[in-house]
């Protein structure tokens, strides 16, 4: 058995770090005034301690740009290093000053906000710079270190003559990352990655208008003063308790997210939670109607108000991502170069508290004030339809608030539909036949002739409507959803009706083999039906389970393969036209009677189209003629 000691090559870290630690270079920017934050966070601690006599100030973090000289300084008046700090903490590779103080002040240090964990931020500079310098005083009696390295293993620690406590990181910009010495782009940077950062981040000056006077002549021009220019919030709204908020104040933030979204949200959801995590957070509806092709990376997550990412797929469940707003946590793991989540047990924790968040402020919103809810149901449907396709839990909760609108305006739960219809629209086996229609103005028709018969339709018109449906008749007990212009609609009215035929029995089979001549057998199943004489002569139907999972297909799901197009043609044997096609006594004008009610009929079903409308208007003027 051997034993030893694993050797690391030190040449070799920087073009490791510079190649493969960081997906993108611009994150150096976000790492060093992650490092200069810390300085900060560390710095008020001790002050809170006692460990750092004296008034403090406002600490604040600097960043300048110097295009003529190729650098970029970034300057925190934070905790600052000593020489041997600086050797400690910046020449030992992967050793992290963070946690080594998070653990010497862990009994009262988990709330300070310090954000670095891996000791490798401060290196990401050298993905844009040939050469680094940290000048560095510290809040103790020791001199300022000035420390350079040009990106290989060698570098020089000397004093420094620096007077204020706090660091300088000089970056030296290599030839190609000379983009970042625009300050347009590291404006870009900053709004990105630290708009919302605890400490506030001067980045240039800007002019500012100062109010008149109340005694100005009144063609007094204001005057301008130039004052710092702060580019961050240190405050945003999600670090707030909601008691301490208005609605005001969420709509505010709502525009400084997304300046570009001109309107306002429907609601939001504060998340606010210390254990077994932590996570704060503010989610809002948007408007979304049944468009599923939103973008959905209009969540952002950030990890002590440093940004991290707006791919949150895995933290927020995925119906959710059509949500907007901001996620916060510093128990989120991130892999190595914060640039993304890790799989891990606390990840779908924090998903299942976000879930059950969601669905407890939906129900409660529910019950205050029901009439607003369903004032906002066609635009937030989508989402509460596609959880409870997707997540059990929320399916559970979102029983008591799913609501079925009907085609007269009203909006029912499943518990008032069910005791609204039993008695009344029940198939010869007993089973709640539920009629919806998809498009109310394509199958008006349908829906016209249900409510005369006094039959109550749903209006279930989002996208996925055909998958949550198939869902709900496997969970719910004895019913079927059938579409308006269903086939299982016939079962309702052969039960409410009883209609007698007024054609014989031998005129039935005489007619029948007449419409199958000339109606296409491969497409249509012709059934002879007495039904109300007031009616449609011809009405389509497609049978409920093909459509569905037609349906079904389009949205992703459903069986493979191509469902042919079948529908059943219903003959109303009871309807003065299908009479006249019975007796009329030429062949050619029996087939373009029965021609024209087809494709009247499928004139309904928004089936004729091409070639085919265009014989159908041809026909029809000859008829009239």
């Amino acid at each position: 058995m051997a034993n030893g000691k694993i050797n690391v090559a030190v040449e070799n870290i920087f073009p490791l770090i510079k190649k493969f630690l960081y997906s993108d270079h611009e994150i150096f920017l976000r790492e060093l005034i992650s490092n200069a934050t810390d300085a900060i966070s560390k710095l008020k601690h001790l002050s809170s301690i006692g460990e750092v006599k004296g008034e403090i100030g406002d600490p604040r973090i600097e960043v300048k740009v110097d295009k003529d000289s190729k650098k970029i300084h970034i300057i925190d008046e934070g905790v600052g290093m000593t020489a041997e700090e600086v050797n400690k903490y910046i020449n030992e590779v992967a050793f992290s000053g963070a946690e080594e103080f998070l653990e010497k002040y862990k009994d009262n240090a988990k709330d300070s906000g310090i954000i670095g964990h891996f000791g490798l931020g401060f290196y990401s500079a050298f993905m844009v710079a040939e050469k680094v310098e940290i000048i560095t005083k510290s809040h103790q009696k020791a001199p300022a270190a000035h420390w350079i390295c040009d990106g290989s293993p060698e570098y020089s620690l000397e004093k420094a003559d620096k007077k204020e406590r706090g660091t300088e990181i000089i970056l030296h910009i290599a030839e190609d990352s000379t983009e970042f010495l625009e300050e347009a782009r590291i404006r870009e940077l900053l709004n990105k990655y630290n708009k919302f950062m605890p400490f506030p981040i001067k980045f240039g000056t800007k002019e500012e208008t100062l109010p008149l006077p109340e005694d100005a002549k009144e063609d007094a021009k204001p005057e301008t003063q130039t004052v710092d220019n702060i580019i961050n919030n240190t405050e945003p709204a999600w670090t707030k308790t909601p008691s301490d908020l208005k609605d005001e104040d969420y709509k505010s933030f709502y525009r400084q997210m997304y300046p570009m979204q001109f309107e306002e949200p429907l609601f939001n959801i504060h998340l606010n939670v210390d254990y077994p995590f932590n996570l704060t957070g503010i989610l809002y509806f948007p408007k979304i109607k049944n468009d599923l092709n939103l973008q959905k990376d209009k969540i952002q997550l950030y990890q002590n108000q440093v940004f991290v990412t707006d791919n949150v797929e895995g933290i927020v469940p995925e119906f959710l991502t059509l949500l907007r707003g901001v996620i916060d946590s510093p128990d989120i793991p991130l892999n190595v170069s914060r640039s993304y989540l890790q799989a891990d047990g606390a990840v779908k924790k924090i998903s299942n508290y976000i879930t059950r968040k969601v669905a407890d402020k939906l129900s409660s919103l529910f019950k205050k004030d029901r009439k607003s809810f369903e004032e906002k149901w066609n635009d937030i449907k989508v989402v509460i339809e596609y959880g409870m396709l997707t997540e059990d839990k929320f399916y559970e909760k979102a029983d008591g608030f799913m609501l079925y609108p009907t085609t007269d305006g009203s909006y029912l739960t499943y518990s008032e539909l069910e005791a609204a219809l039993k008695d009344s629209q029940t198939d010869k086996d007993g089973k709640l036949i539920l009629l919806y229609a998809s498009n109310a103005d394509e199958q008006h028709q349908y829906i016209e002739a249900a409510a005369e018969k006094g039959y109550k339709v749903l209006l279930l018109d989002s996208p996925i409507i055909a998958h949550l449906i198939q869902k709900l008749e496997g969970d719910k007990e004895n019913i079927a959803f059938t579409r308006v212009d269903g086939d299982a609609i016939e079962n309702l009215i052969k039960k409410e009706e009883a209609v007698v035929s007024k054609l014989s029995d031998e005129e039935k089979e005489k007619l029948k083999p007449m419409i199958e001549g000339v109606v296409p057998g491969e497409k249509f199943t012709v059934k002879l039906e007495a039904m109300d004489s007031g009616g449609m002569p011809f009405v389509l139907t497609q049978p409920e389970f093909m459509r569905r999972m037609k349906e079904m297909q389009q949205t992703g799901g459903g069986m493979m393969g191509a469902f042919p197009e079948m529908y059943t043609l219903l003959v109303n044997t009871n309807h003065e036209f299908v009479g006249q096609i019975l007796h009329t006594k030429t062949a050619k004008k029996r087939e373009r009677l029965i021609q024209q009610a087809l494709d009247l009929a499928r004139l309904s079903q928004n089936l004729l189209k091409g070639e085919a409308l265009t014989a159908f208007i041809k026909r029809s003027f000859d008829l009239i003629k």
